[in-house]
Parts: structure tokens; C-alpha cells; sequence
């Protein structure tokens, strides 16, 4: 579901690009007095963890790899603005150090899974969970649903994204310019893995961890439950000490995502233009091979050049993609925290 960079032609980038901002731009104003408060270490873990999350590849039908996203669980513990930030510095990472998703299409790739898969979480979400308990089993119910139908609208909106290419940018004698498939192709190809493995992976993501929630920290349940009413389980605080159990499910997720290379193949549409030149009659379209290279990322594929081991190398990368959102959160924090005592 990560849109690499040649696939979407130019146009449909800026336009991409010119959807999310209003977005990004409303979270951060929304954000603003929270971001100075206790938001801050909830938002990094839930950055960090929907980074190591997309990188537990799981086998689709046809060959190609999907993988959940967690944007369903950051939506129910953030909302839906903390949520959109969260999976867009993820989405950020992965495509400047991993080259997963592109530069030129983070806009895309943001506003499919970080924005329509927020908002569609939080909504279905609310909608099913209605003023019931913070411990009801209709929230891990609606957690479930709300995961299955966020990360279904964020693959049907990337089809049809590839889908178009082929009808709006040929070139003079006819040929597709950027992704070459269209919609009859790309929808059914992107859906039948979602709509089964993918989708029911965020199913289950989503609905643990909620039930997990329920039994352990509830008052993380309480942004988006403002009807219910409040259990005696329920603490306040959501600083970096009182999130410790959330940090160490981080890392023992951290240290099992060599597991996530265990599936073979890519994810469909994700296909580099030497795979595309031997899968493709045509050779690989004009613009797509043009706009391939615009960015090299240092770490390709969680493969550092420097190890042999890929297993070792992709533990390493995602240590290094959550330490750096961690790392950044603990830095902003701090310049929070150093404002408020000079004020």
C-alpha cells in the first residue's frame, strides 16, 4: 500500500499532497495545547509502533505481501488528529531512510492511510462503541470493525490512485506514463488481499489491543469514549513513566521483526522498475522509470548496505526508525517542558 515514487504522475502528487495539508494543518492547530502536555509520549509510541507494524509483511493471494498498519488503535487511544500525525511521521520515516512508500507520493500515501484510515477508524468506531463502558466487549467489537474498514478504504483509495494513471497520462503513441494498470486491474489486485489477510490482520490488531487496554490501562480508552462512564481502574497521567508498559511491548515487537521477511514477495504496486521491466511487455513506462530515482534512501528496503545479515539488518532498521520518532518526542518534549518553567 506504499506507493513508491514513479508510480502517481506529478499532478496526481501535488493534488495528493494539497488534500493532506488541510489535514495536517488542523491536527497540529487541534494539537497545539496538548502537544505542550501529555500527549507527546503517547503520540511517539504510537508513531513508533504503527512503523514496526507495517513492517511484518504477511502472505496475500497471488504471491504479493500486505501488512496491517495499526492506524485503527492509534485513532482509538489519540483520536483522529493525534492519529494523523502519528501515522504520517511514520509514513515520513519509512520513506526518506527505508525508501518505502516514495517522496513524491508521501501526500498520497499519507492521506490514504494516515488521514481517510484515521478517520475512518474514529467514525466507525464511535458509531458502534456509543456511550458503553470503558471494559464493554462492544469496544474491542468496534475496535475489530473499525480496523477492517480503515485499512480496506486506505487500499480501494490506492487502487483507484493507480488506476487512473493509465486513463489520464499516456504518452504520444498511447503508452501509460506512470503506474500501467487500470482500475479493472488494480482494484481487484489491491482488494482481494485486504479484503482477506490484510484487513483481518488490523481486525485482530485492533481488536487485542483494546481488549489489552481494557485489562491494563483504560484511561488510554478515554479520549474517544467522552459518554462513558469511568471505572476505578482508570489513572491519570500519560507521561513516559506511566506508559512503560506500552515502551517494552514496543521493544519485544522491536526484536521480532525478523519475522516480518519471513513472507516472500512484494506488495502489490510496490514493484521497483527492474521488476516492472521484466514483468511488463512494454518495458517500464516513461515517467515511472523518470521519477524512480528522484530520491535514494540510505537504508533501502530495512537492508543496510553495511550488514550481511538481513535478518540482524532488519531488526536494526526498525530500532533505528522508532529510536529516531522516540528520540525526537523525548527532544520536543523536553523543549516543552523548558518553555513551561521559563513562562
Amino acid at each position: 500500500m506504499h506507493i513508491p515514487d514513479g508510480y502517481l504522475s506529478p499532478a496526481t502528487c501535488a493534488a495528493l499532497y494539497a488534500s493532506s495539508a488541510p489535514f495536517w494543518y488542523v491536527a497540529l492547530r487541534r494539537l497545539k495545547r496538548l502537544l505542550s502536555t501529555k500527549l507527546i509520549p503517547l503520540l511517539s509510541v504510537f508513531a513508533a509502533f504503527s512503523f514496526v507494524v507495517m513492517m511484518f509483511n504477511l502472505p496475500l493471494p497471488g504471491g504479493t505481501t500486505g501488512h496491517a498498519v495499526g492506524v485503527s488503535i492509534a485513532s482509538i487511544v489519540l483520536g483522529p488528529w493525534a492519529s494523523i500525525l502519528a501515522i504520517s511521521i511514520a509514513l515520513f520515516i519509512q520513506a526518506v531512510f527505508f525508501g518505502d512508500g516514495g517522496i513524491t507520493t508521501f501526500g498520497a500515501n499519507s492521506f490514504n492511510m494516515a488521514v481517510a484510515g484515521s478517520l475512518v477508524a474514529y467514525f466507525t468506531y464511535r458509531a458502534i462503541s456509543g456511550k458503553c463502558a470503558i471494559v464493554s466487549r462492544r469496544r474491542v467489537f468496534a475496535a475489530g470493525v473499525a480496523g477492517y474498514l480503515s485499512i480496506n478504504v486506505a487500499a480501494l483509495l490506492a487502487a483507484i490512485e493507480f488506476g487512473i494513471q493509465p486513463m489520464l497520462f499516456r504518452d504520444a503513441s498511447g503508452a501509460p506514463l506512470y503506474a500501467p494498470y487500470p482500475l479493472k486491474i488494480a482494484i481487484p489486485a489491491m482488494m482481494a488481499g485486504h479484503l482477506t489477510v490484510a484487513g483481518l490482520a488490523e481486525l485482530i490488531l485492533s481488536a487485542g489491543l483494546v481488549a489489552w487496554l481494557q485489562r491494563s490501562h483504560p484511561s488510554l480508552l478515554r479520549a474517544t469514549a467522552p459518554g462513558a462512564a469511568a471505572t476505578e481502574a482508570e489513572a491519570g497521567g500519560f507521561g513516559w513513566l506511566a506508559i512503560r508498559p506500552l515502551l517494552v511491548g514496543l521493544a519485544a515487537l522491536m526484536v521480532i521483526t525478523p519475522l516480518g521477511i519471513l513472507a516472500v514477495g512484494s506488495a502489490w504496486g510496490e514493484w521497483s522498475p527492474h521488476h516492472l521491466n521484466q514483468a511488463l511487455p512494454a518495458g517500464v513506462p516513461q515517467g515511472l522509470e523518470r521519477l524512480s530515482s528522484v530520491w535514494t534512501a540510505p537504508f533501502p528496503s530495512y537492508s543496510p548496505p553495511f550488514l550481511r545479515s538481513s535478518s540482524f539488518g532488519y531488526f536494526l532498521s526498525a530500532a533505528f526508525g522508532s529510536g529516531l520518532i522516540l528520540l525526537a518526542a523525548v527532544v520536543v518534549d523536553w523543549a516543552f517542558a523548558a518553555r513551561r518553567r521559563s513562562g
